[in-house]
């Protein structure tokens, strides 16, 4: 195997705060153990248009309480195409990257396994989406974040939800992991949570309305995981048309929970995942993930990541259902 001594960095997908962190420790880890770092802007877009600077220490100065990402950040349809990943590739060869550090999602981490696949380049991915979707991590970075983002919003929605003695349903990311909406739920006292998991065949509604509304309860809040045809707007309609005699309101957090100076929790979790990406190529490992399991960091498979089985533990659903009484 080729020796590994120029090692590149993008961020790929939706942004996360913790990215920049994530950047940082790479960066730092990686001249600390005599390699080159290339940075790539605007993600594998970047790679395809020869975006790409070398980094210093320096250039990852005063980064790492900002959220986003110094790299900045696109999702590229010509990377999808055999032809895009060609002229990545010979980017990579004329700047003389070795090796690639890959910060996103699921979809970013797709596209490095088949890069990698296809090109025999030593790619390592770092778990970085709000979602907390990828498997084999206990947490990706972004997601304490966005959880804190999160209950801090509802939080304030409370405050009117009580004094107008309304139903709020609270619209939330994750379009396909119901994490954000359950745990967000859970930290800000809601009474219900209504998630792409909760798979009982029951309508999630029809219960919620059968068991959070109470004598002793004047407003409901209810976290509901973003949907095209089933979110936060479906949910009030039914209300309006099912139950009229409750006055119901729809806030739609929307980007702004991704947004925000990252938690000192995804900020440590990105500079130890970071660090050891580096330490993985010292290894002589490639096509993972690092991630952290049982505060211990641990290399996945790309295709172990990458599925989509993880879902919320029932555990979590009935706490919510005990503690919204």
């Amino acid at each position: 195997m080729r020796k590994i001594s120029t090692i590149g960095i993008l961020t790929s997908g939706g942004d996360a705060p913790g990215m920049n962190a994530a950047i940082r420790a790479v960066t730092r880890a990686g001249i600390a153990n005599g390699f080159r770092i290339m940075a790539v802007y605007r993600g594998y877009e970047g790679l395809i248009n020869d975006e790409i600077k070398e980094f210093t220490t320096e250039d990852v100065s005063n980064i790492i309480q900002r959220g986003g990402t110094i790299l900045k950040t696109a999702r590229s349809r010509e990377f999808e195409t055999q032809e895009g990943r060609q002229k990545a590739y010979e980017n990579m060869q004329k700047r003389g990257i070795d090796a690639l550090v890959v910060i996103g999602g699921n979809g970013s981490l797709t596209g490095a396994r088949i890069f990698a696949q296809e090109f025999d380049v030593p790619c390592i991915g770092l778990p970085g989406t709000i979602d907390n979707d990828l498997n084999g991590t206990d947490s990706t970075i972004g997601y304490d974040t966005t959880l804190n983002t999160i209950m801090e919003c509802v939080d304030k929605i409370r405050d009117t939800a009580t004094s107008h003695e309304r139903i709020f349903f609270v619209e939330v990311m994750g379009r396909d992991a119901g994490f954000l909406a359950q745990n967000s739920a859970i930290a800000a006292g809601a009474e219900a949570a209504i998630i792409p998991e909760d798979n009982t065949g029951a309508d999630q509604l029809e219960h919620f309305i059968g068991r959070g509304i109470r004598k002793s309860k004047s407003s409901s809040i209810v976290l509901v995981s973003e949907s095209p045809k089933c979110g936060a707007m479906y949910y009030a309609e039914r209300v309006r048309k099912e139950y009229p005699e409750y006055d119901v309101r729809v806030s739609i957090l929307g980007h702004l929970q991704r947004g925000g100076s990252p938690s000192a929790g995804d900020r440590i979790l990105a500079s130890r995942l970071g660090c050891g990406a580096i330490q993985a190529f010292l290894e002589g490992q490639r096509n993972i993930m690092i991630g952290i399991k049982n505060d211990e960091v641990v290399y996945v498979p790309f295709t172990n990541a990458i599925k989509s089985d993880k879902s919320v533990k029932k555990e979590l659903i009935d706490n919510l259902a005990v503690l919204s009484i």
